[in-house]
């Protein structure tokens, strides 16, 4: 398990000013989902006052390639990050854009850390824009990229509120947290000395409707069961805050302001399928009720799921793939597409794991456009998700439900319960 992590903080020194220019070409961002990509970077920004932001990056140094010279010389992993500023949600205005190579010594190569470290923003006269970071090891030339679209107003912002690791100082790259995990401290250096309002919100338990579900209810967050003020340090801008149990926990500065801080704390495994119950229950997408409830009832849940998986595949090696692929996609989905609810049990979570990852994905102010198989073929499958304006988060996008995928869905849930796995 990873536990070694290294702060280094750097300004930046190599500044690429780009004019605005404007192009007409789609972007295919499937890579941001597991297709292609191979460093698994992690990307957030911070407006630590008005006057300035930082763009905090978290590299994975088993994802590098660290090089020796020999003679008893240090491994050494060079990188460049690089980011690139546009005025809008699918990339066609460009900004601006920055770039610099960085460097990480170690004796050990094979020692599992994370890199993590804080560049200052150049910050644009624009209340919205989006930026798309990436990191490019040098030494075998591989990349990875995230997508931030960053929020610039005058209080209420997401991004005025940074969560940290109260122990090491360091920052968390996701608003989620799992109830274990104990206290969290929150930088929000632009309300020091300020009471903000919190809210507690009940857990939301349900899964999406199905696809093909015409007037399929919007799931959103539940209203809250509890309030409570929290002060922010006067001194420091940061403030410490224990979640008792699971739910979404929300902070604002204003009341008559929906806008502020979402923490959702989530199940003790999260992001990981670590138990029987977590394996469970994403079982649900491919069983019948009859089927899941007997699972449920089982003496053991763990063998009761191995003997669905072994009946479907029929045979030890392909039940090992299939439970392998499926619950590694409940994982991929946990990683990019939780919201108030785990990644799984979102609408893009749903279509992941049935689906896989698209051929295309496009992003717009709108949302997001999954394509599986070829553009424009009578054969291939479209996905569409909407963006909705959602004060507790913007990770969760709606599905527009079409009857006409109903019979898709289940051709791919049938490949799954006979073993054969639907991968683009």
């Amino acid at each position: 398990m990873r536990r070694t992590l290294h702060l280094f903080v750097i300004l930046l020194f190599a500044w690429g000013c780009a004019s605005s220019t404007t192009t007409t070409k789609r972007d295919n961002v499937a890579f941001l989902y597991g297709k292609g990509g191979s460093i698994r970077m992690a990307a957030r920004v911070h407006h630590e006052r008005e006057d300035r932001s930082l763009l905090y990056y978290k590299v994975p140094t088993q994802d590098l390639l660290y090089k020796s010279e020999g003679g008893g010389a240090p491994f050494r992993a060079t990188f460049r990050l690089t980011y690139l500023m546009f005025g809008d949600a699918a990339g066609r205005e460009l900004l601006d854009s920055a770039s610099v190579v960085l460097h990480d010594r170690t004796q050990d190569p094979s020692e599992d850390k994370e890199l993590i470290g804080s560049l200052v923003l150049k910050r644009p006269a624009r209340a919205r824009y989006l930026l798309r970071v990436s990191i490019q090891d040098l030494n075998r030339d591989v990349m990875g990229t995230s997508l931030l679209e960053v929020v610039q107003r005058s209080e209420g912002v997401r991004q005025d509120f940074l969560p940290m690791d109260p122990q090491k100082g360091l920052p968390f790259f996701a608003d989620q947290r799992t109830l274990a995990a104990g206290p969290i401290r929150v930088r929000c250096e632009r309300y020091a000395g300020k009471v903000l309002h919190g809210s507690r919100h009940p857990y939301d338990t349900g899964l999406p409707s199905p696809i093909f579900t015409l007037n399929a209810p919007v799931r959103k967050v539940a209203p809250p069961d509890s309030t409570f003020l929290m002060t922010v340090d006067a001194e420091d801008g940061t403030f410490l805050f224990t979640p008792t149990k699971p739910g979404t926990y929300h902070f604002r500065p204003d009341t008559a302001d929906p806008r502020g801080y979402t923490l959702t704390v989530l199940a003790e495994s999260y992001p990981y399928v670590g138990t029987g119950a977590d394996m469970l229950r994403p079982l649900r997408y491919i069983t019948s009720q009859q089927e899941f409830d007997r699972i449920t009832k089982s003496a053991s849940v763990q063998q009761a799921i191995e003997r669905f998986w072994l009946d479907a595949a029929g045979d030890r090696e392909r039940a090992r793939d299939a439970i392998r692929i499926y619950y590694s996609r409940v994982e991929n989905a946990n990683r990019h597409f939780t919201a108030h609810v785990e990644g799984w049990r979102t609408d893009r979570g749903l279509v992941h794991i049935i689906f896989g990852i698209p051929t295309a994905i496009y992003r717009s102010e709108k949302g997001e456009t999954w394509v599986y198989g070829e553009e424009n073929n009578l054969l291939s499958l479209t996905f569409n998700f909407v963006r909705r304006d959602d004060p507790y988060t913007d990770n969760d996008l709606i599905l527009e439900r079409d009857p006409t995928l109903k019979g898709a869905w289940y051709r791919n849930v049938e490949s799954w319960r006979n073993g054969r796995v639907y991968q683009n």
